[in-house]
């Protein structure tokens, strides 16, 4: 089973919203997730994520990938925690 981060569409039309998840790579985009780590909201300016970035680091270890999207928002996240 090859476990992927990535986002997960919510919210209503023309207004998404997207959640961060854990979940098989086979498995639908809005199919069924392991774990949620954290919100996207494309419609904010500033600090539009959020992510829990010790559960990312966790899920990372036991062999997830991030897709593009997520691994852009880890990137910046670890930057913030290393201020």
């Amino acid at each position: 089973m090859a476990l992927v981060i990535r986002l997960r569409r919510e919210g209503t039309k023309n207004r998404p919203f997207y959640r961060i998840v854990v979940l098989d790579s086979a498995k639908r985009r809005d199919g069924g997730f392991l774990e949620s780590l954290g919100t996207y909201d494309p419609a904010l300016e500033h600090n539009n994520f959020k992510m829990d970035l010790p559960k990312v680091e966790g899920w990372l270890a036991k062999g997830a990938a991030a897709s593009e999207t997520v691994a852009s928002f880890i990137k910046k996240s670890r930057i913030v925690a290393a201020k």
